[in-house]
């Protein structure tokens, strides 16, 4: 925060501990003008005002909780941009990247700073990282099959797949449903294990200046006709004239790379299975502003042995049976 905003709190801060003592303080003292235990002279429903001081327990705990809160102020960050006696942060702050994160741990422990966060990490590591390691050292169907394997892939899913795919796997539109058998790039061990590894990039290019709005209308038309819908005839005879140009990737026969053994990704379009929407108004917008969904390389954020253990779990999704 900028340095006004700090001087802000830090003033507000203190004046409420200073008030909060002096209140304490003032307690101490009788200014009832009465002595202890005497009746203050009121009286409601039976009940007398006696001139009694808090209790002596009740005393020392206020007071040891603001000696707590003036310790945790100063020894913690948190007060205005006050980092605290204790060289202790919650986390590594200000991070862009992989890579600045990795050496501001490196920089932390150089410093013999206490980052929360980094603690905790290399606590789990050493504590599950063996764990990991076995798992690692199987073959995917088979740990495909381990509940325990399952149960720690899921919940790796859920921490970093999720967000995209959903927390059943299913997908949104422009995100995979990793449940059903339609794959992109392939969906054996190998092959999701590869893409968790290295990530992928789709590669869709517009085609909207080199088609033109009629042609648009016209490649629509027949790529919707690949599966079975019913669109105007003379527009997809015209679209399938044009169609070569997306042969290189698609196939002639629409059925994708795969089919073809080809590495670009590119979906079947004789199916009903549609990444970014099946309707014409979508199929349209795909042609005419191309598609480059990215799907991140997890091998630097994730390591290989915890990737192994989702490519299991990602496997098992559409390989129950």
């Amino acid at each position: 925060m900028t340095s006004f905003w700090s001087i802000w709190v830090v003033v507000l801060t203190l004046a409420c501990l200073a008030i909060v003592f002096g209140l304490l303080v003032w307690n101490l003292t009788n200014y009832a003008g009465v002595e202890e235990g005497e009746s203050c002279g009121h009286e409601f429903d039976g009940i007398e005002e006696l001139n009694n001081p808090l209790p002596k327990w009740w005393t020392y705990m206020f007071f040891a909780t603001f000696i707590w809160a003036v310790y945790y102020l100063a020894a913690y960050p948190g007060l205005g941009n006050w980092e605290g006696l204790g060289n202790w942060t919650s986390s590594n702050q200000g991070i862009k990247s992989l890579a600045e994160s990795k050496q501001a741990v490196i920089d932390a422990k150089a410093a013999g700073k206490t980052v929360q966060l980094d603690v905790e990490m290399r606590k789990a590591e050493e504590k599950f990282g063996p764990l990991f390691e076995s798992f690692a050292k199987r073959d995917i169907k088979d740990l495909a099959t381990d509940e325990q394997a399952l149960e720690i892939g899921q919940r790796l899913f859920s921490q970093n797949c999720a967000q995209c795919h959903g927390s059943d796997a299913r997908g949104y539109q422009g995100f995979p449903d990793l449940t059903d058998n339609d794959w992109l790039y392939g969906g054996s061990p190998a092959q999701i294990k590869e893409t968790l590894m290295n990530g992928r990039i789709a590669q869709m290019p517009p085609w909207g200046d080199a088609l033109g709005e009629q042609g648009v209308k016209e490649m629509t038309a027949f790529v919707l006709s690949l599966s079975g819908r019913k669109v105007n005839q003379k527009d997809a005879n015209a679209g399938e004239a044009k169609f070569a140009m997306c042969s290189a990737c698609h196939g002639a026969d629409g059925k994708g790379s795969l089919a073809h053994n080809l590495p670009f990704g590119a979906p079947n379009l004789t199916d009903k299975v549609w990444l970014y929407g099946g309707s014409q108004r979508a199929v349209e917008e795909t042609l005419v502003k191309g598609r480059a969904g990215v799907m991140p390389a997890w091998k630097d954020i994730l390591g290989e042995d915890k990737v192994h253990i989702i490519s299991a779990y990602v496997y098992s999704l559409s390989n129950s049976k």
